[in-house]
Order: C-alpha cells, then structure tokens, then sequence
C-alpha cells in the first residue's frame, strides 16, 4: 500500500486522514496512489460520519515531489504513446478536480517538497498548511512537459507576469513566498501535526459540511503558528516587480530574452536561469500559450485542455528525453527537439491543441 488511511474519533464525528506513503520517492504519485486517492475520497464524500479531511505525506522529505513517471517512461519507451498517457493523466487531472470541488473541507498539509502534481494537490485543498522548510515548484520545463495539474488555472491566478515566470523557470518558493501570493493560506511548526490532530479530535464536529468548515477556520486561526519574521525572507519580494516587468506582457522570445539578460546576481534568480538555459524550449512555448488560453477558462475546460496536451507530449520526443536524462540516466544531457524558443514552429505548438480522439470521446468524463 502506498497510502495510510485512518479514521480519526472526534468528541463527535470523524476526520479522515490520508498520508501519502512513499517516502523513498518524495511520495511521488503513481497510477495505484491515484486509484486509492480516489476511491477514498469518493467513500468519505458520502460518508456523513466523517466531516474532516486531512492530506499530508510520510516521511521528512514532503509532502509530494510529482507524479512518478518513471513508468509512464516504460510505457513510452516501448511505444504506448496514447493508451497509458491518456489513462493515467485522465486519472490524476479527474482527481484534482474532485478534490478542488469537494463537498467537505480538506486540510492539505505541505511540508518540505510540494511540486508539481504536488503542487497540483495543495492547490485543490481547501485549506493549505505549509511548514518553514517548504521548497514548492513547477519544474516540468526540465523534463519537456509543461505545468499541469491545474496549473493554467492556479498560475494564472498570481501577480503579474509571476505564473508564466515559474513555468519558465521552475523557480523555487518558500513559505513566504507562498504566502505572500497566495499559494498557501497559514505556516506551520514543522513538528505542528500532532498538535493539529489533538485540536482536530476535541472538536465537536456538526455534519454540515458549512458549519464544519466554519468550525475548521476558527480552529486553524487558534493554532500555535510560527511569527512571520521567523520564516526565511521572501525571494519574491526582492524581485516581484522585475518579474513583473519582464513577464508581464510580449511575445514568449522577447520576455526569454529580457530574462536572460537582466543583470540579476541574486542566487535564486541565477537558478532560474540555468534552469530556463538548460530546458526544453518547446515546454517553454507550452506553457506561454497554455496560460494564455487558460486565462479566462473555468477549471474543468482547463484540465480538458491540459490532457490534451500532456497526451501530445507523450506523442512527441522531447518528454522521453527529458525524463531520461533527469530520472533514468541522471546527469545526462536532453536532446531536445529545437535549441530555441525562437526555432519552435507556432504550428507545431498548436498541434499540441488538438484532441487525439474524437469530439463524442470525453476521456476525462467530469460531471
């Protein structure tokens, strides 16, 4: 099993708690973490019993490093480019919106490394914890992907020129920085949780999914929580409105252009930049034009669009390449199919848009 399941007695009622339980791989999501996330999850929704959830991850790693595409690479590898892509993103993609729809509040609980599909499921709670230590991406530029699980929605929600900034980078986010844009809601004790599960277990719990999240924010807002100026300064607050000016609108060439040039010695900017340097340049003209057409899209439409592209990704070679020079052969150099962003052909981005099957399948089947 790759998940703990347990169900917590309260003075009255039940919080569910489910623990992401593979810490040897960050609690990076398979395709089996996927199906108990979300046959739980289903199970508790009707449930009456249980008015709470709680998400969090084994180990001292965090939270969710990602989804585990290491099989997803076999799959590819041995030339299933549609059948077990479009199964397993349709899977993930369907989780995140049960999750951002559900009719019970959810605690999620980001300590350490929240990325990626990581990222995706903190996003989707209703309530986001983040402890001290907290290191939060979306570093798919790096494998020939491009930011999903919601990310053209959730990025697109941030200041200015930022959530393209990120899809560009990968850069790397501490609390602060999550709470100052609104990625995270409250900071945590890194050793905060049993105290956070006594005060959730003395609560007398209604059954009204309303009242009950009522309760839950008046507890969370009484919660022993570190002073601001105790978390590590803000990396945005340096640099926000030179992000702002850079990403904030133009043509992706020139924006990558003015990034590169700006005569930023900071650590973390340099960082960025090896990372937008060194990834795939297609990922880069993905995520510029998923945001744009992301922009004004309800979530579901979002996610429709985002299999889409992750399915075309599986169809062409940059992903391949990229998960093997990072997760198989590490320290190997990507080939990656244009050297620019500049040689990318628009068309070829906007093949990338076009559903692989036909306008009566609906692979995602949300409701």
């Amino acid at each position: 099993m790759t998940l703990q399941v347990t169900e917590l007695a309260c003075r009255q009622g039940r919080i569910g708690r489910i623990t992401l339980d593979a810490p040897a791989r960050l609690n990076a999501l398979t395709e089996g973490m996927l199906d108990e996330l979300a046959a739980v999850l289903a199970r508790w929704a009707v449930d009456d019993s249980v008015c709470v959830i709680l998400i969090d991850g084994n180990g001292e790693g965090g939270l969710c490093a990602g989804g585990d595409i290491v099989d997803l690479y076999a799959a590819l590898s041995a030339g299933d480019t549609s059948d077990t892509p479009t199964r397993w993103f349709s899977k993930e993609y369907r989780l995140m919106y049960h999750l951002h729809r559900y009719p019970k509040p959810v605690i999620g609980w980001g300590h350490r490394v929240v990325m990626g599909a990581g990222m995706g499921l903190l996003s989707a709670c209703r309530y986001r914890l983040v402890s001290a230590d907290l290191m939060m991406a979306m570093p798919e530029i790096g494998i020939g992907l491009f930011p999903d699980v919601g990310a053209s929605y959730f990025l697109n929600r941030l200041p200015d020129g930022l959530g393209l900034f990120l899809a560009l980078t990968g850069a790397r986010l501490n609390a602060t920085d999550a709470l100052r844009v609104g990625l995270a809601d409250q900071p945590v004790h890194n050793g905060g949780k049993p105290a956070l599960l006594a005060a959730l277990q003395q609560q007398h719990w209604s059954g009204d999914p309303l009242r009950d999240d009522s309760l839950l924010s008046q507890l969370l807002d009484q919660l022993d929580t570190p002073a601001y100026h105790s978390l590590p300064a803000s990396e945005l607050a340096r640099h926000e409105q030179t992000i702002a000016r850079l990403c904030g609108e133009g043509r992706l060439t020139d924006i990558v252009a003015r990034l590169l040039a700006e005569p930023a010695e900071c650590a973390w900017w340099q960082a960025g930049m090896a990372n937008l340097r060194a990834g795939c340049p297609v990922s880069a003209c993905l995520a510029y034009e998923q945001l744009q057409r992301g922009r004004h899209l309800p979530l579901k439409e979002v996610l429709a669009m985002e299999l889409i592209l992750a399915v075309r990704c599986c169809q062409h070679p940059d992903l391949v390449s990229g998960i093997r020079s990072r997760l198989i052969e590490r320290g190997s150099r990507p080939v990656w199919s244009y050297p620019s962003v500049a040689e990318v052909p628009a068309d070829y981005i906007g093949q990338h848009f076009v559903a692989p099957w036909s306008d009566h399948h609906d692979p995602l089947a949300l409701s």
